[in-house]
């Protein structure tokens, strides 16, 4: 499902925006679950937390949603695989996307941005994406479309970053996932004299942060991260405005394979934006541990505090919410 302009996608507002605050208690109820397990070393235990929580509270939600980006596929997951059917069953048809718990080993080791994340579109808005790696790149709002882009090197996205900001290459932060694999793309953008902001996991927030230069300090994204969250990452950014590019790495015979049995028909093609998740779209994520995106859960006396941004496409609306849960 595609659209010409931006104008066009805004016309049709396809999803009731009192889905909104059914969405944030989806994400909320996941991280509360998560939250038990922060700093007990226990990845499997507080996703498979976020995993039941997420599912529980989506029962409920008035939608006929359908998972496209889940836990696995349906003999690799007991819940959200792949194609399973959910939600109350008695509203819009949609697609969803999930990741209970990004960052499980942030959230093991009780370190910063670990967060419950989901996004909805309309039916078909989603990009079928299977497990594997993608290269992304992203940066703000208001820039040329094309300013970057994944056939350039890093170094001429940098150079022509910096020159579309007025600005020395010095003065240019991009964030880049802490892997091995990004070894010489972190040495190039060194060398060059760009600053480098390290992420050790959660790559969908540090694709927020990207775009928003103002708040982060953070001027482009690059790199290699899972592809399920780089449509979640899409999602967000159709709702927040920015530039986002991936292409899916599929360099053996079985991720090809996989690929073709979830619809992707060229393995070569460079996704933009709206063609990872297109039309009607809302994003919302809940914060398990602090971060620079959202506050983890906090416990009080009698009650759970959670922070949520929660996003809507069609209106261009970002909510903050910060709740608390009588216990």
């Amino acid at each position: 499902m595609k659209y010409d302009n931006a104008e066009a996608e805004r016309s049709r507002a396809v999803i009731d925006r009192s889905l909104t605050l059914e969405l944030v208690r989806v994400t909320e109820a996941a991280a509360m679950a998560a939250a038990e397990w922060r700093g007990k070393g226990n990845e499997k235990a507080a996703d498979a937390a976020a995993v039941e929580a997420m599912r529980a509270e989506m029962g409920r939600v008035h939608i006929e949603g359908r998972i496209v980006i889940g836990e696995g596929e349906r003999d690799e997951a007991p819940m959200l695989f792949i194609g399973e059917e959910v939600g109350a069953g008695d509203g819009p048809q949609v697609d969803i996307a999930v990741d209970p718990l990004e960052g499980t080993t942030l959230c093991a080791k009780n370190q910063p941005d670990s967060i419950c994340v989901l996004a909805m579109a309309e039916r078909g808005g989603l990009l079928n994406a299977p497990d594997v790696y993608m290269h992304k790149i992203a940066i703000g709002a208001g820039y040329p479309e094309g300013l970057v882009d994944l056939d350039q090197s890093a170094l001429e996205n940098v150079n022509a970053l910096a020159k579309a900001k007025g600005v020395p290459v010095s003065e240019i932060t991009t964030c880049v996932l802490d892997r091995p694999r990004h070894g010489q793309l972190i040495d190039d953008l060194r060398t060059a004299g760009c600053a480098v902001k390290l992420i050790s996991d959660g790559d969908i927030a540090g694709i927020i942060h990207a775009v928003n230069t103002e708040d982060t300090g953070i001027d482009i994204y690059l790199g290699s991260g899972g592809a399920p969250e780089g449509v979640l990452a899409a999602a967000a950014l159709r709702c927040i405005g920015g530039q986002m590019q991936g292409r899916l790495i599929l360099d053996t015979d079985d991720k090809r394979a996989r690929a073709r049995k979830m619809g992707i028909t060229e393995p070569d093609r460079k996704y933009l934006t709206n063609e990872l998740a297109s039309g009607d779209v809302l994003f919302a994520a809940t914060g398990v541990t602090d971060g620079s995106l959202l506050r983890g859960v906090r416990y009080k006396t009698n009650a759970i505090r959670t922070d949520t941004v929660v996003m809507r496409s069609w209106s261009q609306t970002v909510r903050w919410i910060s709740a608390e849960h009588r216990r």
